[in-house]
Order: C-alpha cells, then structure tokens, then sequence
C-alpha cells in the first residue's frame, strides 16, 4: 500500500492569495479515483486562476486629473508663442505708446518749428596765403513761435566753414526762450587758421575774391530742452543749425559786391 500526502500550492491570482492543500493521510491508501479527484481539482483551480489572469488588471485606481484654469491673458500668450513673440508684442506696444504721446502732444500743445536766420553778415578781413586771415561777425536770429513751449538752449557752438575746410568757431552764451520770443545772437569770427586749400580749393578761392562774394557755411550745435507747459520738461536733444551763406567783402563799412541777403538756416535732428 502506497502512503502518500500531495500538496497543491496555487498562488497569487491577480485579485487574492489562493492557498489549496489536498493532503491524503497515511490511513487511506491512495488509489486510481483519489488520483483523479486530485487531478480534477488541480485543473479547476488553474482554470480558475487563468480566468483572472485573462481579466484587465490596473491595480489601485488613479483619481482623475485636477483642472487648472488659468486666466487667458498676455503672459499665458507668450508661454505658448515663445520670448521671440514677447519681443515683437512688447515693441508694437512701445511703439503705439510713442505715437499716442507724440499725438497728445501735438493736440495739447501745437508745436511749431523754430524758425532761424542770418539776418546781417559784416566780413572785413578774408585773405589766405599759406594761413586764413578772417574777421566775420553775424546776427543770427532765432524765433519761437509757440505759445505753451519754452526752449532750454543748454549748449551753443557756432563754426565757420570756407566749403568743407573749418576756420574757426566761437561759444555762445546758454539761454531760456520763452514763448513766443526772439533773440539774437552776434558770434563774431575773428582770427587766423592754418587751412590746407587743394588745387580746386585754390582756384574756387580765388574766382570768389575776384567777385567780391565768398561762399562761407556756418554751423550751430545746439543742446537744447523744451518745456511743455509749466513743469513738463523733455530730454536733451542735438539738432544740427546749416547756414549756406554768400558774404561779399566789406571795406570800410562799403562793399562793392552788393549787400548781404538774410538767409534762413536748415535744421536736422
């Protein structure tokens, strides 16, 4: 007689632990029906077990994704454009708040262009050999014709040019201009200057001393500040004053050329 104990072990299934012990005792003999019920039995349980290996298993259940709201504006814009788009957007929005300024300030405060002559040129002495003997006064004139803008004249230089060869240039005294108001200022250019003249220079030269009329170009740079209204006052900026003059030569108060036309100045920023 055969005494045999069999044990099962079928464990871990998808949702429990299944612990199954068939246990024949040494009592009983095992004989060919105690061998199949085992069998039997062994082959449910694997059945069983396969089922719940075949079931869709995702263990714990996740809770569902939180929500966010967020507030659609500008920032949330440039998240999803990129710093490029930011660029450009924050230009377009400096640019349109340049021009509303500058519209604001043309309806609040009618700016007018300031208005610049030579009104009286006197040149006494122009004489070149190997150095330029010069002595040249002027009246320049200036006109503010706003009536809420003042000017700050914070810095004056005036030079003298015979075409593109400088002589000389004289400071001038800095000033307020109030509205509506015109001063005159009187730079006198007097002195010698070595000067290089090329052969063209030379000959140009010399055909305006025959004709009594010398070509002279005067320049004014100018650091200057508006005030708009009472208090409101802008940055300092450079414009750059042309004078193309004609200045015939005088001797002796007299000039036998003609006199001197008043010639209004060419301004750039």
């Amino acid at each position: 007689m055969l005494h045999v104990t069999i044990t099962l072990i079928l464990s871990l299934t998808p949702y429990k632990h299944t612990l199954i012990i068939y246990t024949l005792s040494p009592q009983f003999s095992l004989s060919l029906f105690d061998i199949l019920s085992v069998s039997l039995s062994f082959f449910v349980a694997m059945e069983e077990k396969q089922f719940h290996l075949d079931e869709a298993y995702y263990g714990p259940s996740v809770p569902p994704p939180t929500r966010s709201y967020r507030r659609h504006g500008s920032d949330d814009w440039c998240d999803d454009c990129g710093s490029c788009c930011c660029l450009i957007s924050f230009l377009l929005q400096l640019i349109g708040l340049v021009v509303v300024t500058i519209a604001l300030v043309f309806l609040i405060f009618h700016p007018s262009k300031v208005k610049i002559h030579v009104t009286d040129a006197s040149l006494t002495l122009f004489n070149f050999t190997t150095t330029l003997n010069y002595n040249l006064a002027l009246n320049i004139t200036i006109r503010n014709p706003n009536k809420m803008i003042g000017i700050y004249y914070d810095s004056i230089e005036a030079s003298a040019f015979f075409g593109d060869r400088w002589f000389g240039s004289v400071s001038l005294t800095p000033f307020y201009q109030g509205h509506k108001n015109t001063t005159i200022l009187s730079p006198v250019f007097e002195g010698q200057q070595l000067v290089s003249l090329g052969a063209s220079d030379l000959s140009v030269f010399n055909s305006e001393k025959s004709a009594g009329v010398y070509d002279i170009n005067v320049k004014l740079n100018l650091r200057i500040r508006f005030k708009l209204g009472n208090k409101l006052k802008t940055w300092r900026i450079k414009p750059e004053i042309k004078c193309d003059l004609k200045v015939p030569l005088s001797s002796n108060g007299k000039s036998g050329a003609g006199t001197f036309e008043a010639t209004e100045c060419h301004t750039s920023f």
